[in-house]
């Protein structure tokens, strides 16, 4: 069996699926972790992966899922924090509770993932901390305030942790998907979970003289 794994936060049929899917091919042992676990499982299945649960939203809960990872399946060296909790409306009619929720998800939970990871790559002196950004990570959009309040912090939170984590070994990068995901699309022109995971896996195989700390993904046909 390989003795490298994998960990995909916030998975789901889209472009965790994907990322996992090329993540298997290559060898790793994958786990995938969501709170809708009976959701998970059969992707799970279907790719070869493990499904865990989770809940991004609760600190605690993210401890106990890498240490159930690494005591199942071993301290993972690839991690994909993907989850993002999206509330519309405008200002005046957006309840407090429900944005400081979501930013608790998205950002925090962001924050709880890397340090997790980092305790566990930071000893080997490597590993790959990766997040899923939005457009909404560096636009913000008129009643999608709390969206981008969330988006924004992950992306300060990367840049912050490639300064950081870098010198130590470890490649941390920030993704923006900027465009619509088409996920019935077979075009390799258009902006698909497929064409994605493989951008992300051209990120794992940068050599360390040549780090990007953020990408941007977008079709060619995409305006920007």
């Amino acid at each position: 069996m390989s003795n490298r794994s994998a960990l995909i936060v916030g998975a789901g049929p889209g472009i965790s699926a994907a990322f996992a899917e090329v993540l298997v091919a290559d060898g790793y042992q994958v786990a995938l972790a969501s709170r809708h676990l009976a959701k998970l499982r059969p992707i799970a299945q279907g790719i070869g992966a493990r499904a865990f649960e989770a809940d991004a939203v609760s600190p605690p809960s993210i401890v106990r899922l890498f240490e159930t990872v690494e005591r199942e399946i071993g301290a993972p060296e690839v991690v994909l924090f993907n989850p993002s909790a999206r509330i519309r409306g405008d200002l005046l009619s957006l309840d407090v509770d429900a944005a400081s929720t979501a930013v608790q998800t998205t950002a925090i939970g962001a924050l709880v993932t890397a340090q997790e990871a980092a305790r566990r790559m930071l000893p080997r002196g490597r590993g790959s901390l990766f997040f899923t950004g939005a457009t909404a990570s560096v636009k913000g959009f008129a009643r999608s305030s709390v969206f981008a309040m969330a988006k924004f912090a992950v992306r300060g939170l990367a840049q912050s942790l490639a300064r950081e984590l870098a010198p130590a070994g470890i490649h941390v990068v920030h993704f923006v998907i900027d465009g619509a995901v088409r996920p019935d699309a077979h075009d390799p022109g258009v902006l698909t979970p497929r064409t994605i995971a493989q951008s992300y896996r051209a990120a794992l195989a940068q050599p360390p003289g040549a780090w990007s700390w953020e990408i941007e993904l977008r079709s060619h046909t995409e305006p920007f």
